[in-house]
Order: structure tokens, then sequence, then C-alpha cells
């Protein structure tokens, strides 16, 4: 079963976003740390007593919010309808009920869906009689909350979490592969292509495929698990609700699979949105291919294999260790070397590396590049030690963890992938403060 996703919905300035950050414990506009990739992050994973889900806040969609305020509130009941196991239907404590809260749950209602109403902006108990003017929406299951201080906001919560369906991990053996990528990409092409039929909707119309597929494809004997998603599109050319969740589900199906396959058009050239979602995948530790696809359009495909290397190695440099492979989904041209490729990068997330062997290694590349002194103090690196796979994570003790910045671990990971590959997979490495050596 996928991640249960909770919705938040309601008119302007009624706190969706406030209260959205105060659930997921962060900030609406979360800046990446990868240049030309900032992304407004108005899906987050959240948790509350051990119960893990998605949070949209649905005010983030509305950079320009339509003049009809009615236009606006079908607009975010169809979201929530399509998308959502659970609606939370925010209103004003301060403004009380008007024609468009009315509107808005009537068709929340006309769902079927779980409805959690929420009132915002009640910040002492002694204000908790403004609930009674909410009445007139046609329920008594109300909740008072202050999204800006807290007051009622753990009440809240656990009336929340109670409603979510329960949530387990998908049981398959087999790897999931996610097939992502800008709109018209030619990722459910791909799909087919890979699976010998026409299992998708294929059409030169960007954002045919607004829903994430799932489909089984055998290769060799071996089966995979294909996930063919909505196009990511550009915030400012997001004109619908349906193009909006279709980006949340292709966000949920990198977060489903072990290795993503980033569908580039290579006869459109690399664009900004093909490194916000390699950024995603990054960012969600998955494993990533680069697929140049439509090869069979490229004119002089020897000279513009010459150009693009260098300029995908410079554009996408946060994550080189994505093998690229030049592909035609439509002609099927070289579509099956995907396999083999998706086998090694599995492998590769598996890998462990022993104790004594890594820490040889660290060794020897500290004693090469000492870290400069730290007020006034050496830094000393002691040991590393490998905390997880998939994807591989590490540890570094040190003496002062703050004075390793992301400049030394950065060099650390290029020489840790020199020696031991991690092809086609994230690394994250961690520094933790080790006690201070005691003086004599």
């Amino acid at each position: 079963m996928a991640k249960p996703v909770i919705v938040l919905v309601g008119r302007p300035n009624v706190g969706k976003s406030t209260l959205f950050n105060r659930i997921t414990g962060s900030h609406a506009a979360i800046v990446e740390d990868i240049p030309g990739v900032t992304r407004d992050r108005n899906y987050l994973d959240a948790n509350w007593e051990d119960k893990t889900f998605m949070v949209v806040d649905t005010g983030g969609f509305y950079p320009d919010p339509p003049e009809d305020i009615f236009a606006q509130a079908k607009e975010q009941a169809i979201f929530a309808v399509e998308e959502g196991d659970i609606i939370v239907h925010l209103l004003d404590g301060k403004d009380g009920l008007t024609p468009a809260d009315m509107e808005l749950a009537r068709l929340l209602r006309a769902s079927g869906k779980k409805i959690l109403w929420a009132v915002n902006k009640v910040d002492a108990p002694s204000r908790e009689e403004r609930l009674y003017d909410f009445y007139g929406i046609g329920t008594e299951d109300l909740w008072p909350v202050s999204a800006a201080t807290g007051h009622g906001y753990e009440e809240f919560m656990e009336r929340l979490v109670s409603m979510l369906p329960e949530y387990r991990e998908e049981a398959v053996d087999y790897p999931k592969i996610a097939v992502v990528g800008r709109p018209n990409a030619g990722k459910s092409t791909l799909v087919n292509a890979l699976l010998g039929k026409k299992r998708m909707l294929v059409s030169s119309v960007p954002g045919t495929t607004r829903d994430s597929v799932d489909s089984v494809c055998t290769y060799h004997g071996k089966k995979y698990m294909l996930i063919d998603t909505a196009g990511l599109r550009k915030k400012g050319k997001v004109g619908y609700s349906i193009e909006r969740f279709a980006m949340v589900r292709a966000i949920r199906s990198i977060e489903r699979c072990d290795v993503a396959l980033i569908v580039i058009d290579a006869a459109d050239g690399i664009a900004e949105q093909d490194l916000k979602i390699a950024g995603v995948v990054k960012d969600y530790g998955k494993g990533a291919v680069v697929l140049l696809n439509k090869w069979d359009l490229v004119a002089e495909p020897e000279e513009a294999f010459k150009q693009v290397m260098p300029e995908l190695e410079r554009k996408l440099w946060f994550c080189r260790y994505a093998p690229a492979i030049t592909i035609s989904g439509l002609v099927r041209r070289r579509i099956t070397k995907v396999f083999p490729v998706i086998d090694h990068i599995i492998e590769e997330r598996k890998k462990r590396i022993p104790t004594g062997e890594l820490n040889r290694f660290f060794r020897e590349v500290v004693a090469r590049h000492p870290l400069p002194m730290y007020r006034g103090r050496a830094v000393k690196l002691y040991y590393m030690t490998q905390v997880k796979e998939e994807p591989p994570g590490f540890v570094i003790f040190a003496n002062y963890a703050e004075a390793v910045k992301d400049q030394h671990l950065r060099f650390i990971e290029k020489a840790l992938r020199e020696q031991f590959s991690f092809e086609g997979t994230p690394v994250r490495i961690h520094v933790r403060a080790r006690s201070r050596e005691k003086k004599s």
C-alpha cells in the first residue's frame, strides 16, 4: 500500500502553509544544495506517533489565485478527491464561515473521502467558542487549532492520525524501476517498448500520462516492476489540479522505486526541469540512470554524443555517478541495455565495505589531504565506518565535526567512488564529533 496522503485545502490565507510547516517541521520553500535546482516543496513526508504519511499543501500551488474564489475551491476539491486519503479542510476562526467555505465543504463531502474540519487561528481556550459559528458547515466534529502558536495542535494531530489508513511497505521481491522525466520525453513509449505491448496511452500531447502505472516486465527470466509516472512540469506551466497532483504522484513513484530511469528528450536538449527531476531522485537516495531518449532524431549522432556528454556532466554535476545511455523507445534502439545497468546499480547500492579496508583507504586520503586548522587547532579525522546500504551511508568521526565542510565531504566522496565505485547510487556521508582527547 502506498504511503497515506493528507491534503490541506481551504480558502487563501486561512493558514494552510503555516499548518503544513508545523506538521512537516519545515519551511514551505526549501532550497536544495544544488545550484539551479531550487524548488518549492509543497509535498513533504511527516510522522506522528510512529505513523508516516505525506502532507500536501494546496495553498502552495496557487502563486496567482484565480479571481473566482469558487473556481479555486472547486479546483482544490478535485485535487483532494483524486489524491488525498484524508482531506483537512482548514477554516479561519477569525473570519467565520463564508460562502466559499460552504461550497468547498459541499464538494469535499460529495467525494466520500475522510474529511477533518479544523478551525484555525484559535489560540486560546477562551476563543474556542468560535466553533459554534461553524456548525452551519454541517458537522459538529470541528477541531480548534492555532497553526501559528500550537494551541490545540496535539489533539488535532491525534485525531488526524487516528483516521490514517494502514500503511506497510510493498512486498515486492524484484526491482522497482520508476520511469521519470519531463512531459513528452517519451516515458510511456519507452515502457511500452520494454513491455513489448501497448500498456500505456501514448500521445504527442505533453502530460498524457497523469497517474503512476505499475507493470511487470521480464528480461532473460528476471522480473522488474516498471512504474510509469506523470511528467513533472515547471510550476508556472502547471495549469490544472489534474497536473498538480500528477507531480505529487511522480514524487511518490520516485519514493517507491529502487532505481529511477531519468528520461531526457535528446532532440530537445537538457532542460532545467531535467535537473530538477534528477535532484528529486538524488534527494530521495535512489539509484539513477540517465536515458537520452529519441536518439534516432538526433542529426550526426557521433558528433552529438561528443557534445552532449560534457554538457550532461557539467549540468548534472551533483549526480555524475549516474550512467548515461543513448536510446530510442520509439524504434526500440538499445533499450535492453538498461537492464544490466539496473542490476549493477542495485548491487552497488547493497555494497558494504569491510571496516578494515575502508579505514586503510580513509587514512591514505586523510594523509594526502589534511584539513586546515580550525580556530587555531588541528582537525583530526579518526575513522570512517559504513552504517547503512541502499543508499550506502558512512559516518566519519572527528574532534571538530563543524570544521568538516561540504567541500571536504565531496572530496572524500570522490575518492570513495574512485576506490569502491558505487556507480549509479548516491552516497551519504555524515560527520560526528568524538569526545575530545584529555589533556595529560
